[in-house]
């Protein structure tokens, strides 16, 4: 008997779908169920949180399961009312939302929930002084204001079209977080939330403890223990998994195969919007040569890479959109073409030295690529970029190292990235592409400047016609295949594997961020034990 396998490969729905489609009122967990089991799970992911504040960022693609924001996703990614009562209410010009609030419901310490908590997360994520490294998706938010305890309003600047979608942020508890510092405050490693799990303890770099919210507004949750064990070595976490260690896992899609006949175990393949590319700093004088980057982009074998390091869990990326995004610029797709990859480099000065790397002006056709130490598909994929890039004449040099030892060298050097958000096209292609963006945290490593894929961002950032917005995107993807300041290579599917003992278990389109919030872990809260 094999491993039960479970794949998920539904597609987001754009938020203006959302917001025609009716609203309903039940709380997401479907019930006032009672719960009270004392079952527990562990499972093992490969990255911790910074922060368990959502003043600071944690939680905002949804799922944090301390916290619940205005609104929440569904299974098939459809939003759904969480802490409002429904799904919020759009003024004609698109500038105003309005939404009205659950009532009863009270934080992990027994304070109530009111439209006060809802302004003040927002307004101190927005906040100069705040360290929120993503406060740039809410700058369209002129005000955010309470009428009455149950009803907030919030009025943009312009017509933001993916704005119910950002407000799946959590919403944090005034009374606590007010009292400490925002940055450095306990509120980021003692958080108080409306959520079905609370903390109780974090052991930084080992495991984070979590117990079921008795006071849960959406019924306690069956599950009474939840511990996220935090391990980012791919093969330690596959180790443990078998050994009985872990209760389930992500790993590699090869790992997770090496379960396959363990009757035991049950594997899941979400389908995702989380990608992997190389980014080419344009600060460089090998990335930022055009021919180079247009060479490197017709030398890699994308489905080689999803055959060999993928074993097929996936597909090839042309750019951050996933090809079976609605959104997806059809005729953008690139077969590999080596012959045509050389032909730009000779054209372009690059010639072949005597060693087969190609140099110009005396300066050789090479570059490093980072990758996170630990991280098996990103050294993997690295690895097959390399010997790709230099069948065209083209060295690269694969380095490992932890994020604080790649990020200072970003500038100058590559980085085998990851990144991708399901809920609305503008949450990938504006922070990579945008050239505001540039030296904004993680964003647009790339130091990516194109003037037109600028005012086509911001113009499909602005408008709420989804055909306005199309034809936006496409002319930003057809302009990303003129000059690539990334090779994108795969998406992924993310692949775990869990005890085959729950009963409902099902995954989301996932982002990149694959922790605590993601996997068949996402509605943990609701999971049923086998009778």
């Amino acid at each position: 008997m094999t491993a039960r396998t479970a794949r998920t490969a539904t597609a987001a729905a754009t938020a203006a779908a959302v917001l025609a489609g009716a609203a309903a009122c039940s709380a997401p967990g479907g019930g006032e169920g009672s719960g009270g089991g004392t079952e527990s799970v562990t499972v093992g992911v490969a990255q911790e949180p910074e922060t368990l504040s959502p003043l600071l960022g944690y939680g905002k693609e949804g799922n944090s399961k301390i916290f619940d924001g205005l609104l929440t996703h569904d299974a098939r990614m459809n939003l759904r009312p969480a802490l409002a009562t429904r799904l919020p209410q759009v003024s004609k010009d698109g500038r105003t939302y309005t939404y009205d609030l659950r009532k009863g419901v009270t934080f992990s310490d027994g304070k109530p929930f009111t439209a006060e908590d809802v302004v003040y997360t927002y307004e101190t994520i927005l906040d100069e002084k705040t360290d929120n490294p993503s406060k740039g998706e809410l700058d369209a938010v002129e005000s955010v204001t309470a009428e009455g305890k149950h009803r907030v309003v919030f009025r943009l600047s312009y017509p933001y079209a993916a704005f119910a979608e950002r407000t799946v942020l959590p919403i944090a508890s005034q009374a606590v977080a007010s009292r400490t510092d925002v940055n450095t405050g306990s509120y980021n490693t003692q958080p108080v939330g409306t959520g079905p799990y609370v903390l109780t303890r974090w052991r930084k770099g080992e495991k984070l403890s979590f117990k079921a919210n008795p006071h849960y507004w959406g019924g306690k949750p069956k599950v009474e223990r939840f511990t996220v064990a935090v391990i980012e070595d791919d093969d330690v976490r596959a180790t443990r998994l078998r050994s009985g260690d872990l209760d389930g896992a992500i790993l590699p899609p090869d790992l997770a195969e090496t379960f396959e006949k363990d009757e035991d175990k049950r594997t899941f393949s979400a389908k995702t919007a989380d990608y992997r590319a190389v980014t080419l700093p344009s600060g460089n004088p090998v990335t930022g040569d055009r021919a180079v980057r247009r060479a490197l982009d017709l030398a890699v074998d994308r489905k080689a890479m999803v055959d060999s390091v993928l074993n097929g869990a996936g597909k090839p990326a042309y750019g951050p959109l996933p090809t079976d995004s609605p959104w997806f610029a059809e005729g953008t797709r690139r077969a590999r073409d080596l012959t045509r990859a050389r032909k730009l480099l000779d054209d372009a000065g690059w010639k072949p030295g005597k060693d087969g790397i190609r140099t110009k002006h005396g300066r050789r056709a090479s570059f490093t690529l980072w990758y996170f130490s630990g991280d098996k598909l990103r050294q993997e994929h690295a690895l097959a970029y390399a010997g790709d890039a230099k069948k065209a004449g083209i060295d690269v040099t694969v380095r490992a190292g932890s994020r604080e030892v790649v990020r200072p060298r970003l500038d100058h050097d590559a980085m085998l990235m990851g990144n991708g958000f399901p809920a609305d096209p503008d949450f990938d292609l504006y922070p990579t592409l945008h050239s505001s963006q540039i030296g904004d945290g993680w964003n647009n490593l790339a130091h990516y400047h194109d003037k037109t894929v600028d005012e086509q961002l911001d113009t499909a950032r602005r408008s709420r016609d989804p055909e306005v917005r199309k034809t936006a995107y496409d002319t930003v993807q057809r302009a990303l295949e003129k000059n690539p300041g990334y090779t994108f290579l795969t998406h992924i599917d993310h692949v775990y594997v869990i005890d085959d003992k729950w009963r409902g278990l099902t995954t989301q389109v996932e982002p990149h961020d694959h922790g605590i919030g993601a996997g068949p872990w996402w509605d943990l809260q609701d999971w049923q034990p086998q009778e």
